[in-house]
């Protein structure tokens, strides 16, 4: 698996292909707020077509985006770290 960052720009949809014939395009969030509260949507779609319009957008997104390394993210600074936590607990509030 890998994963990218992206800059300046917000990608609120969620995009998944598989086997470039399955495809799912939606709002949801893997957490409890989209689940319970929150009105999302997702669609999941059968058929090459679909795939290969997803897979060319994904493709478009990844050039402008950062590949988070895993060394580097381990490393990452302690107040970095210490925010990111601060975030996760603060969302568990809300």
């Amino acid at each position: 698996m890998k994963i990218y960052e992206t800059h300046d720009v917000v990608l609120h949809s969620k995009t998944l292909v598989i086997d470039g014939v399955w495809s799912a395009v939606g709002s949801s969030n893997f957490d409890h707020r989209s689940v319970i509260f929150n009105d999302e949507v997702d669609v999941v779609v059968l058929g090459t077509e679909t795939a290969t319009e997803l897979e060319a957008m994904f493709a478009d997104d990844q050039r402008d985006a950062t590949a988070i390394d895993l060394k580097a993210w381990k490393n990452r600074p302690l107040l970095q770290r210490l925010r990111e936590t601060l975030v996760i607990a603060w969302q568990k509030l809300l």
